[in-house]
């Protein structure tokens, strides 16, 4: 007897489907084809077990399981159940009629508990887009998807919960996701506290001085623009970094969905419900490892990596110039394309990758370059130090600070300055502008322009040509550093309500670029 049960496989951020075929026929043995790597083959025993500790028998005749299309290579372990399930069936030992309704994917335990499986999300659109019922998932992983309307979503424990759905023969409702102990419970412990990340993010009130480099970022925030600081230590770059997130818009929904995914297939939504709805503000150590930055890994099994995770929302990235030079070059593929393709033998993904890279360096090996006659370095010290942070990486950082020790009577008077919630406000009436602006586009942020957009909501009057055409002769600016110029003197506009970009608004663009002069004064 033939038996069909619809799971799937992640591609990147997308699910397609995979279909577990189990027959049994005359013979002996138990065969499991269709590309299979180690995790997938180990299975077998673990279902053998868990259905063995159930009370089920294992049929001794030849057993076949299928996982189509054969030429796609499937790993991990999520297609424990269907293949149990398949068993089941295929034997006769239980009649399931529900079988062919859903997508079903989870981890079998020995006792036949259920674990939970990543990719919960992609599954959970996939089956929308097939037209089935809904999803049977582990209650952990079915949380991630309480949001897809119009799907019924169960979270089980158990493979016997999973037989009460299929069986069809009583009501099975409160296995609905919705319905679960587990899904109450995260729900009373939400409301009863607020947003965790929201006590550990600095307020703008409580950063004394460095007003510049505050409206430097209240600009980055409005325009999703890459922005780079360099100060001495104690200057309070790290602080600032950190308190961004609290001058940054809400995530929007298509927003959401996107960066969700990307939680969900790297097996990092650790029990949440429904979408992730806070932007994500990843910083890795400045010691972190090329895919670790980029995304990678062995064989079928790549994962995404910082720049993914950081989707529409901040990758802060301290000491900069102390990273490898090969992850800092790296970055240039992810910074200017907004996603990223990791290549392997058999294999090619593509994950999203737009972010806002938030850097922060010294401006020298001793870090007090400018302060003074503090530094001890040698002009071909800071030069080389300083080199390091010029060139295709800083062309494509739109915004770049210089930050000095904070003056000792600001420090010593603490008078607060303009809170977080204010520069907030401004960032989302800057943002709506632009979400008007991009309608039919399919970007959010001015920092996410192309060359054709540029053209179409940049246009320059005779006044503005002139002025960014002295501008570029007198710095010396690349034809990149000059479209970065423009974007950011369209935030600048949109932050002033202006619908055209005037003079103004080129020239304090033009001074965040102070690196492209390195090396050519």
């Amino acid at each position: 007897m033939l038996i069909n049960i619809l799971g799937a496989k992640c591609i990147g951020i997308e699910a397609v489907p995979v279909t577990v075929e189990v027959d049994i026929t005359s013979g002996i043995g138990i065969h499991l084809v269709g590309l299979a790597d180690a995790a997938v083959r180990e299975s077998l025993l673990r279902t053998i077990t868990a259905l063995q500790s159930l009370g089920f028998h294992i049929p001794g005749r030849k057993i076949v399981i299928n996982l189509a299309p054969a030429d796609m290579h499937k790993n991990g372990s999520g297609y424990d159940l269907p293949i149990a399930l398949g068993i089941v069936a295929a034997s006769g030992q239980k009649e399931l009629p529900g079988i062919g309704k859903y997508l079903i994917m989870g981890e079998l335990g020995l006792d036949g508990s259920v674990r939970e499986v990543p990719g919960a999300l992609p599954f959970a659109d996939l089956a929308a887009g097939m037209g089935r019922v809904g999803c049977i998932l582990p209650v952990r992983s079915a949380l991630e998807a309480t949001e897809c309307g119009g799907l019924s979503i169960f979270g089980v424990e158990t493979f016997t919960d999973v037989l009460r759905i299929l069986e069809e023969q009583e009501d099975s409702s409160d296995l609905l996701v919705w319905n679960t102990r587990l899904y109450h419970k995260l729900v009373r412990n939400a409301s009863r506290k607020k947003e965790p990340a929201a006590s550990e993010v600095p307020d703008f009130s409580d950063i004394i001085g460095q007003e510049g480099a505050k409206r430097g970022l209240e600009i980055a925030a409005a325009g999703g623009h890459n922005v780079m600081m360099v100060g001495p230590p104690g200057s309070g770059k790290s602080t600032l970094a950190k308190a961004m997130p609290g001058i940054l818009p809400p995530m929007t929904t298509d927003e959401s969905i996107v960066t969700s995914k990307i939680y969900s297939v790297a097996g990092m939504k650790a029990s949440r419900i429904g979408l992730i709805r806070t932007r994500p503000f990843r910083a890795p150590h400045y010691s972190a490892s090329l895919p670790a930055v980029i995304g990678g890994g062995a064989g079928q099994d790549i994962r995404p990596g910082e720049v993914t995770l950081a989707q529409n929302g901040i990758l802060f990235l301290d000491e900069f110039g102390q990273m490898p030079k090969s992850v800092l070059e790296a970055l240039r593929g992810p910074m200017e394309d907004r996603k990223v393709t990791i290549s392997r033998l058999r294999s090619k993904l593509e994950y999203p990758a737009s972010f806002m890279l938030v850097a922060a360096s010294n401006p020298c090996p001793c870090g007090y370059y400018g302060t003074g006659d503090r530094c001890r370095c040698t002009p071909a010290q800071r030069f080389a130090y300083l080199s390091k942070l010029s060139g295709p990486v800083m062309d494509r950082i739109d915004i770049q600070l210089w930050l000095s020790q904070v003056d000792p009577a600001k420090l010593v008077n603490r008078k607060k300055g303009e809170p977080s919630s204010a520069v907030a406000e401004r960032v989302l009436k800057a943002r709506m502008l632009q979400k008007l602006r991009f309608g039919d586009e399919a970007i959010f942020t001015n920092a996410e322009m192309s060359n054709r957009q540029l053209e179409r909501f940049c246009a320059l009057d005779a006044g503005c040509s002139e002025v960014l055409e002295r501008l570029i002769e007198r710095l010396g600016l690349s034809a990149r550093a000059y479209s970065r110029i423009l974007k950011v003197a369209r935030t600048i506009a949109d932050l002033a309500g202006s619908k055209e970009i005037r003079p103004e608004f080129l020239m304090e663009a033009a001074g965040y670029r102070f690196l492209d002069r390195i090396g050519k004064d």
